[in-house]
């Protein structure tokens, strides 16, 4: 942020004298230090606003639901990379970080896009419609949409859009875009598309007012709990060693040198 007058950058974050140190306004030592939650401190800093019970409870619900995935791309990274330098926990779970991305965990800013745009369409409807067709056109799901281990829906997301829709302090305009989008997606697919957790998780992000732009960091905070929780149980229980030894016996080598492999 750069201060009107001088155009020099500031920040409204942090600050700290010798005997004081202040998150935004607020004191640390006196006004957060045993009075508020990590979940309160963390939706202040980053939306810049006193939370409201809403927004605790989405975002809880939020966190707990993106922790874990089981043994995801993020957390064989993080196994591997904490095998390879167990010195370095913190390099571990940022490897596994690293995976937060449009394909997997951090999926919700993808459709939060969408939801978006259906809320501002003078026709919501036919928006989602459209961009329903435009994906069966490119042949892939709908950010949102669809799941490889959940059928015919996934739990996950049902549940979040009933703790969603029992919130009389929501407005319910990006649970309705949702909504809208799922119709149009069963239409265009010819049978029912479940949504996703993530999908679910854009509409209630976006009904506590997180940005687009910002939703892919309360999956990267989520999921690095989760990924300390990955170590813990590769320092009692390795399998490092196992996934390595698995993909290098799984994947042959076809090339022809030293008579190694066919080029069947």
């Amino acid at each position: 942020m750069t201060h009107p007058a001088s155009k020099t950058p500031v920040t409204r974050l942090c600050t700290h004298t010798l005997t004081s140190l202040h998150y935004r306004d607020a004191d640390l030592v006196e006004d957060l230090m045993g009075k508020k939650t990590f979940t309160e401190v963390m939706l202040m800093q980053i939306l810049g606003r006193t939370p409201r019970g809403v927004d605790l409870r989405i975002t809880d619900v939020v966190l707990i639901v993106l922790m874990e995935h089981g043994l995801t791309p993020s957390a064989i990274a993080t196994r591997l990379i904490y095998m390879s330098a167990p010195e370095n926990l913190q390099g571990a779970v940022s490897a596994g970080l690293l995976a937060v991305g449009s394909s997997f965990v951090g999926t919700m800013e993808n459709c939060s896009g969408l939801l978006d745009r259906i809320a501002a369409a003078q026709d919501p409807g036919a928006e989602a419609l459209a961009i329903a067709r435009h994906y069966k056109g490119l042949k892939s799901p709908v950010p949102g949409f669809g799941h490889h281990l959940h059928k015919p829906v996934d739990p996950r997301a049902y549940k979040l859009l009933e703790m969603g829709r029992a919130e009389p302090e929501l407005q319910g305009d990006k649970i309705r875009a949702l909504e809208t989008l799922s119709k149009a997606v069963d239409e265009v697919a010819g049978r029912p598309i479940t949504i996703n957790a993530t999908g679910a998780v854009a509409a209630l992000l976006g009904e506590i007012g997180v940005p687009t732009a910002v939703m892919r960091g309360f999956a990267v905070i989520s999921r690095a709990a989760g990924l300390v929780a990955h170590i813990v149980e590769e320092q009692q229980s390795p399998s490092g060693r196992f996934i390595w030894d698995t993909v290098e016996h799984a994947i042959p080598f076809v090339g022809g040198s030293a008579g190694q492999g066919t080029d069947a």
